[in-house]
């Protein structure tokens, strides 16, 4: 299991828009090969700034078949809009829990 950590910071005033196109979005990773879920963290000191915490069974799941799939289109096009630059992504594995 390993988690993709995105790193999006949107136009100013498309906070709630942008929360509400991420729920919208719910469908189209719950389509996709390795999804186990995700959470939307939204940053306390730059508001504008959130993370997507997405669970994939497999790094692939996510770069090649998440990124190579209708899903992967129907999220940008939903949330693109929103970007004020383009998400930093990067993917982790859990090496220790409390």
């Amino acid at each position: 299991m390993i988690t993709e950590i995105a790193q999006i910071d949107v136009k100013p005033g498309s906070e709630k828009d942008f929360e509400a196109a991420v729920a919208k979005a719910k469908a189209a990773f719950g389509r996709s090969k390795g999804f186990h879920g995700f959470e939307l963290h939204k940053s306390i000191e730059k508001p504008q700034r959130y993370r997507l915490m997405v669970k994939w069974e497999t790094l692939e799941n996510h770069t090649v078949d998440f990124r190579g799939s209708e899903n992967f289109t129907e999220w940008r096009g939903l949330v693109g809009q929103y970007f004020a630059s383009p998400p930093e992504v990067e993917h982790t594995e859990t090496v220790l829990t409390t």
